[in-house]
C-alpha cells in the first residue's frame, strides 16, 4: 500500500503578497486595481499643500479649537486662509508659527520681550 499524496484534494494555497489577492486598506476603494510596486515607489514632484479646518487646526497643535477662533480675532495666532466662509489652515504656516514658540528658558530674551509679565524685577 503506497502512501503517496493526492494533490487533487489537497486545498490549494495562495500567495496573498500577489496583486491579485491583496486586500485594499482602508484609504483605497476595495474595487479600485493594486497599483504596481514601481507606480507605488515613484517619488512625486512636489505635494500640495495641505490645509486643516480649524478642529484639525486646533487637534494638530493640542489647543482647544476657541483658542484659534479666539486669536483670529484679537490676533497672535497662526496664519489663516479664506476660501469663501471656510477658515483653514496650511500645515507649513501652522509648524512656523509653533517654532516660533520654541524657547530655552524663561530667562531666554526673547521670552521676556514677548511676555512682559514673566519679568522678576517687578517682585
Amino acid at each position: 500500500m503506497s502512501h503517496s499524496i493526492d494533490l487533487s484534494r489537497q486545498p490549494r494555497r495562495i500567495d496573498l503578497d500577489t496583486q491579485l489577492h491583496r486586500k485594499a486598506g482602508p484609504t483605497t476603494h476595495a474595487m479600485r486595481p493594486v497599483e504596481a510596486a514601481s507606480e507605488a515607489q515613484t517619488p512625486q514632484a512636489s505635494p500640495a499643500p495641505r490645509y486643516l479646518t480649524n478642529n484639525e487646526a486646533a487637534a494638530f497643535l493640542r489647543l482647544s479649537p476657541r483658542t484659534l477662533e479666539k486669536q483670529r480675532v484679537i490676533g497672535g495666532g497662526p496664519r489663516f486662509h479664506k476660501f469663501g466662509r471656510r477658515v483653514m489652515y496650511a500645515l507649513a504656516d501652522l509648524e512656523a508659527w509653533a517654532s516660533e514658540r520654541s524657547f530655552e528658558t524663561t530667562f531666554d530674551p526673547e521670552y521676556i520681550d514677548r511676555h512682559p509679565g514673566a519679568q522678576r524685577d517687578d517682585q
